[in-house]
């Protein structure tokens, strides 16, 4: 197997590009796709500084990793959130490879700074973990880049995530999140920007970018998220993709060319009035936000002091 760039040995084939990369070039197609990706979709601006969502995983750390070395001042944050040993070791993941590479990294204990975890949390208020979860963290996420003045909050989701979404929301019919599955989201109602610039890169993509640039990355699955319909998007997914490669990507990125538009015209042009949490300041469309009533359901408490310091 030669790259198909450089004739030289190949160490991974990609099938949905009908290609095969030596390790320089596939590093160099990784950075490619992103700063595709960044350009396609006017995700940012070289001057923005940037929030990475880091979560010690592969796509989280790749996804800093290309930032950096694209030439962004991208600043890493992470949210503790009390999943037992698997928190503990992910942490560890991100703060090596913030400090192998001089970079910052901000980090919240959601049990220390809110009183409880996802899993007692998610018991008492009645959620499944993976939403209890995911509403943490994008509460957090979202407050940590205002806080801290960034531009734009970047999350490794990538092609395999997107795609099974979409694939999801198609099954449900969800139309209003179907309207608003862009690898983008506008700032807007006291909201910062969200960005996914892994959107052209596969999952396994990810994978051989860390392991070919040295990048330590946690393997295991969340521990809670057995049983999430997610993964079994995924898993049916990937049969179709062995079969005919090329087609998450033609779903996902055919959708948002052809697709998007449609649903996007059935939301409302007004939207619903957004306000402030009355207890936390987040915006918010009831008078208690989402999260600050996750966190009184779970029997915990809002900080009394800014949880996170930054400097600018």
């Amino acid at each position: 197997m030669k790259c198909t760039v450089c004739r030289g040995p190949a160490v991974i084939d990609l099938r949905r590009h009908n290609s095969n990369f030596c390790a320089e070039h596939f590093t160099k197609f990784c950075r490619d796709q992103v700063e595709r990706a960044i350009s396609e979709f006017d995700m940012m601006q070289p001057a923005d500084r940037v929030l990475v969502a880091v979560s010690g995983g592969k796509d989280s750390l790749a996804v800093w990793d290309l930032l950096v070395n694209l030439g962004y001042h991208a600043d890493g944050f992470y949210v503790g959130l009390g999943i037992g040993d698997y928190s503990d070791v992910s942490y560890d993941y991100a703060r090596r490879f913030a400090a192998d590479r001089s970079l910052t990294l901000h980090a919240v204990d959601v049990p220390e700074t809110y009183g409880y975890d996802i899993p007692s949390g998610s018991r008492a208020a009645r959620r499944v973990p993976c939403s209890a979860c995911g509403l943490t963290k994008r509460h957090l996420f979202d407050k940590a880049a205002i806080d801290g003045g960034y531009d734009v909050v970047v999350t490794g989701h990538n092609l395999d995530d997107e795609a099974a979404v979409l694939f999801g929301n198609v099954l449900q019919w969800n139309t209003e999140y179907l309207a608003r599955q862009l690898p983008v989201l506008a700032a807007a109602n006291g909201f910062p920007r969200k960005v996914k610039p892994l959107v052209r890169l596969a999952e396994r993509e990810t994978a051989a970018y860390c392991v070919l640039s040295g990048i330590d990355y946690l393997v295991d699955e969340c521990p809670m998220a057995e049983g999430n319909r997610h993964l079994r998007y995924k898993e049916a997914l990937n049969d179709i993709e062995r079969v005919s490669p090329g087609s998450k990507a033609a779903f996902y990125f055919g959708f948002l060319k052809r697709g998007m538009d449609a649903f996007r015209s059935l939301l409302n042009p007004t939207g619903d009035a957004i306000g402030a949490c009355a207890r936390c300041g987040a915006p918010t469309d009831a008078e208690v936000c989402a999260f600050c009533r996750l966190v009184e359901r779970a029997g915990g408490s809002l900080p009394s002091q800014e949880p996170v310091e930054f400097t600018s």
